[in-house]
């Protein structure tokens, strides 16, 4: 793996990083100490956690956990369910959710990793992006992992666990993601 897609562990870099992990820590634990109704509150700290404005049309249920946030880029009329973990990494763009896409409750999007080989996981960090294209609906406890594109109108069932790319306009279900069909070829 090249180095761009390491962070490692024992740098400058990466307690830049782990510092900026306290602050967002932080922002979430107030943005889910929040009064449910207070909705322009939690769509300024949601801003603060990106560190960009978040469109009016996106709605993120409390409570919502991500331990960047920077890299979180949220399209139009996005809604993200109560529960939810997004594990971005540095640098905009690394979960980035189309416009019109729809997360259910306890999903997580992780776009980071330890390597698998024991006397590296402690050195570094391994990164890749998450992208789940416009019109797509990731189902309930969905865990995604680094890499992965979810195609345009795509459906991903309750419970499964994505490792590899969803085709746009396919339902894939089950603990391995199987494909169970597509809408068109």
């Amino acid at each position: 793996m090249p180095d761009r897609d390491r962070l490692y562990i024992r740098t400058p870099e990466f307690a830049r990083v782990a510092e900026r992990i306290e602050q967002v820590n932080t922002l979430t634990a107030r943005l889910n100490a929040l009064p449910y109704e207070d909705k322009a509150a939690r769509r300024a700290l949601l801003s603060e956690i990106t560190g960009r404005p978040v469109p009016d049309s996106v709605t993120v249920y409390p409570p919502f956990y991500s331990h960047y946030g920077l890299g979180i880029d949220f399209g139009e009329r996005v809604f993200v369910n109560q529960g939810c973990t997004f594990m971005d990494y540095t640098g905009a763009g690394t979960i980035r959710l189309g416009d019109g896409v729809m997360i259910g409750p306890k999903t997580t999007l992780i776009a980071t990793d330890h390597p698998s080989e024991a006397a590296e996981r402690s050195e570094f960090l391994t990164m890749a992006p998450i992208t789940i294209e416009d019109g797509a609906w990731i189902g309930a406890a969905v865990t995604v992992l680094p890499g992965v594109t979810i195609g345009r109108g795509a459906a991903v069932g309750a419970g499964s666990v994505v490792t590899k790319d969803v085709p746009p306009d396919t339902l894939v279900t089950g603990p391995a993601a199987f494909e169970r069909k597509r809408w068109s070829d």
